[in-house]
């Protein structure tokens, strides 16, 4: 489930000019160390359960990791749908699968975090963005999945266009309730295109969009990962070996 305090919109801004984070995947022992242990922090705040971080990275899930002065200020974990069952099948399975029936490629984003003292919409916006990258434009998924605190629910509906499609029930890996939100790529796509990589319509748009990267910036992102991981990203976990050399490496996915 998506955990964030505090929530988008009382995030601050950024500062503006050159990005001092890089966004990298989680795939050595030491970094996903520093995720756990931010992600425990932020669960264990509001009362959440937690659970241990995967050992690696494979074709159906991997995590990303915002890196500033060798410290982790936020994280978000992108599963995909295929031979294992998405987490969201838990709570909601009769939503989840008549998404499959629809013919919808489905993932989820979870495990969100930021460090609420350094944290800020641009290292928000980036991580969304790098997932829905990597998920949308080079694996090809057309609907993504989010599970939320139902008082976080408006705040995804403002921020990234999300609707609900699933009313409250238990997440039982945090023990917390939980409603599931759903929005298409396509959606997302069309506002990266208007807003993304102006930060100054923020003051107008109440989106996380004028924080993401401009669509010149997206472009380079793909290029960088295309050269680097084109033998299991373009097709689709059904498609991908699941060889070791399937994971992420090297580690760095942008260098802003």
């Amino acid at each position: 489930m998506l955990v964030l305090d505090p929530p988008i919109e009382l995030l601050p801004d950024g500062a503006p000019g050159p990005r001092r984070f890089k966004i990298k995947a989680a795939d050595n022992e030491s970094r996903r160390g520093l995720v756990a242990s931010l992600l425990r922090g932020r669960y264990l705040w509001r009362g959440y359960r937690t659970s241990e971080q995967p050992s690696g990275q494979g074709t159906q899930r991997f995590t990303l990791a915002a890196i500033e002065n060798q410290q982790t200020i936020g994280t978000i974990t992108v599963a995909f749908d295929g031979a294992e069952k998405l987490s969201a099948d838990d709570a909601f399975p009769a939503e989840v699968q008549a998404m499959r029936e629809e013919g919808r490629r489905i993932c989820e984003f979870g495990k969100l975090a930021v460090d609420p003292t350094i944290g800020t919409k641009r290292v928000l916006a980036a991580l969304f963005h790098v997932a829905y990258i990597v998920a949308h434009r080079m694996r090809g998924y057309d609907t993504l999945l989010i599970e939320v605190n139902p008082r976080h629910t408006r705040y995804y509906e403002r921020m990234l266009g999300c609707r609900v499609v699933g009313d409250v029930r238990i997440n039982r890996t945090v023990d917390a309730p939980a409603v599931l939100l759903t929005v298409d790529f396509s959606h997302i796509m069309e506002q990266i295109g208007r807003f993304g990589g102006r930060p100054e319509l923020s003051a107008t748009e109440r989106s996380l969009y004028p924080f993401a990267f401009s669509l010149t910036e997206e472009a380079a992102i793909i290029s960088r990962l295309k050269d680097r991981y084109e033998h299991w990203l373009d097709n689709g976990p059904e498609k991908a070996p699941v060889a070791a050399d399937s994971e992420f490496q090297p580690s760095d996915l942008m260098g802003m």
